[in-house]
């Protein structure tokens, strides 16, 4: 797993700039360690700003909450106190993180929240992976039964003394999947929001479905894939986003909760489904699984799907989209 920087979906569609009237619109920042972009057919040029401009407030509001890297936020104060005592949390972060342990009841454990317990000695900029010492004394501490949750009270409180949580597998689908809420909300028929490699669209672009390129994991420009989507979202987890190599070994931020090491079993894993928040998990999922039981996993799951590249270099695709290989 990671602590959620994705690998960022080249998105193929041409775009018109935002004019006096009726047009597209594209806005860029970067929030959430990535790049986040929200893309919008607007009859108002000035309205669709304004619409662009709560995205990005949104993105930031939910970064603020759910952050490992900022020490002020409400994720790091649960990090700092739940080994000692419940800590109440907003609803709002309640819902996420049991959102997330559902996930991983449905995973048997491939997607973990607690992969921080050992995730956090990692340092991709510098280069630095934990010890086998270290991973031996951190692993056990890797465990989402480990995260008690009060309803009643809206508390999260951690029954072992050295655990962590990241909602980085997560978090970046939620915060489109908001988003793509507040555009709806708005009005807007026809918009896509990404935040790295999880997006969402709505509607479709110029009377075509969007076209979603995914990235060949080992070459920066190529493309594995095109996807058509409308009213759907789809999300990348790949190896080649923030890593680094020592000895021939590649050590990427996609965790494998059962060793605390980088999991390697596949290049990428594309998922597809209604909604980011879901894609976004299961993504991190398949990745950590496999090819086998990652699509075992999907192909189990309604309206969802895959297409997968393996440590080969292969290309492996769910049920439903099994015609694609031709």
């Amino acid at each position: 797993m990671r602590r959620s920087c994705r690998l960022p979906i080249l998105l193929l569609a041409c775009l018109l700039s935002p004019g006096a009237g009726a047009g597209w619109l594209h806005r860029d920042a970067a929030i959430m360690g990535t790049s986040v972009s929200v893309e919008l057919w607007t009859d108002d040029s000035a309205r669709g700003e304004g619409l662009a401009d709560r995205v990005m407030a949104e993105m930031r509001r939910i970064d603020t909450l759910m952050s490992t890297w900022k020490p002020d936020s409400e994720l790091s104060s649960v990090n700092r106190l739940a080994a000692q005592q419940p800590v109440p949390v907003s609803p709002e972060l309640f819902r996420l993180i049991h959102r997330a342990l559902e996930y991983s009841e449905i995973t048997h454990g491939a997607f973990d929240i607690t992969y921080a317990s050992a995730g956090y000695l990692y340092d991709f900029r510098q280069g630095r992976h934990p010890s086998r010492a270290q991973l031996a004394a951190t692993v056990p501490d890797i465990n989402w039964h480990f995260v008690e949750l009060d309803a009643a009270h809206s508390t999260v409180h951690f029954l072992h003394k050295g655990v962590r949580i990241d909602l980085g597998g997560i978090a970046k689908g939620y915060a489109v999947d908001r988003c793509i809420d507040l555009l709806l909300q708005a009005g807007v028929q026809d918009a896509l929001v990404s935040a790295g490699g999880d997006s969402r669209v709505i509607g479709n672009h110029r009377d075509h479905p969007w076209n979603v390129g995914i990235r060949d994991p080992r070459n920066h420009d190529g493309l594995v894939s095109v996807v058509p989507l409308e009213n759907a979202a789809i999300s990348t987890s790949g190896d080649y986003e923030r890593f680094f190599e020592e000895n021939g070994v590649r050590y990427h931020h996609i965790i494998d909760p059962g060793t605390g090491d980088s999991a390697r079993r596949l290049h990428s894993a594309s998922i597809i489904a209604g909604h980011a928040t879901d894609t976004d998990a299961l993504s991190t999922s398949v990745f950590v699984l496999g090819v086998e039981k990652g699509l075992q996993l999907i192909n189990s799951l309604p309206d969802t799907e895959a297409i997968l590249v393996d440590n080969e270099g292969r290309l492996h695709y769910s049920d439903g989209l099994e015609p694609a290989k031709q």
